[in-house]
């Protein structure tokens, strides 16, 4: 297996283009109307990789759904993209919906039920980490994820045993703090996440900053997203600066999970010509990870739902178009 993608399953109700949020009482159409998509760190990673260009057969997901419609919803979305689906059903909650609501010109309201997500089994994603030992093994939302995420420092260490590059992007936690996350950053090889994240968890308001400290606690690459001011990384002392590819934006929902699928695609040849399966980039391969990356996420929000516009031709448009003008912008410095 290229990737195994672990995390959160969610099926997302999204008006996008609204003019406004409706006041008490009010009605406000939805324009583009209401649809119903799947959603999820997990689902979402997994769906770019396969359709960015990974092989049929080589992408697996694995979380937890309700035993209930929206659950078979999931699967059906899955099986549909050729992916290889372990999921695990739950009767203790339903499945997670997010309600979201995008007004034009304004970032996503979420308004999630985080549903079935939090019974995810520590011992069903290792079974299926052992049985599949993955180039990549990813986890996204962690601090959604219940005893799942109690248990994170463990089930990454023994994927790094079996010889998987560990991957995480995780959300602010539910209930918790990001204890958990701080106890796993040594077995993360790359960890990923937001300028407003990376402050919550190293108390720092200075990205740069931020940073640093995530670097010190053990990733071996660390990616920010700063929305529509780029993207800053780091690896080892360097830190790289990159600039945002411009696009109309539709729908922003699934910008980061299609840069974290983006960065994997762009990684696995890497990976792959290394022993061990270990990270080594030079300055030249970072930046050329990074700008699949940002493209991947920039072409996912031209369109709405967390999957719709990511396509190998959209990425590929984009980087022909943009991806000179955004090279350029690239500053390498130390930190």
């Amino acid at each position: 297996m290229q990737v195994t993608c672990a995390g959160i399953f969610v099926v997302d109700l999204i008006a996008a283009d609204l003019p406004r949020v409706s006041r008490a009482g009010e009605l406000t159409f939805a324009p583009r109307g209401i649809g119903t998509y799947i959603g999820g760190h997990s689902a979402n990673v997994s769906i770019d990789l396969a359709k960015l260009g990974v092989a049929e057969g080589e992408v697996s997901c694995v979380g937890a759904v309700g035993e209930d419609l929206f659950g078979s919803f999931v699967e059906e979305t899955l099986r549909k993209h050729r992916l290889k689906v372990n999921l695990q059903r739950t009767k203790k909650a339903g499945t997670s919906v997010d309600l979201i609501l995008v007004v034009k010109g304004e970032d996503r309201r979420y308004h999630v039920d985080v549903g079935a997500n939090l019974y995810l089994s520590p011992s069903h994603v290792l079974s299926v980490v052992r049985k599949e030992n993955p180039v990549v093994f990813y986890v996204g939302a962690t601090g959604l994820l219940g005893e799942f995420d109690t248990n994170l420092a463990r089930i990454l260490k023994e994927a790094k045993s079996l010889g998987c590059v560990t991957f995480v992007d995780p959300v602010v936690p539910y209930k918790k703090s990001w204890t958990h996350m701080l106890r796993a950053m040594e077995w993360i090889d790359v960890f990923h996440c937001n300028d407003k994240e990376a402050s919550s968890i190293t108390n720092d308001t200075d990205v740069v900053s931020a940073i640093g400290s995530l670097v010190n606690a053990g990733p071996r690459i660390v990616a920010v997203s700063l929305g529509g001011r780029g993207v800053m990384a780091a690896t080892g002392d360097r830190l790289v600066r990159m600039n945002a590819f411009r696009v109309r934006v539709v729908d922003p929902t699934g910008a980061g999970d299609a840069f974290c699928a983006g960065t994997i695609y762009r990684l696995l040849p890497h990976i792959q010509k290394c022993d061990g399966r270990s990270l080594d980039l030079t300055d030249d391969n970072l930046v050329e990870v990074l700008l699949e990356g940002e493209a991947a996420g920039a072409v996912c929000v031209t369109a709405v739902g967390t999957t719709s516009a990511v396509t190998r031709k959209n990425v590929d448009a984009l980087l022909s178009a943009q991806g000179s003008k955004v090279r350029e912008s690239v500053k390498i410095e130390r930190i």
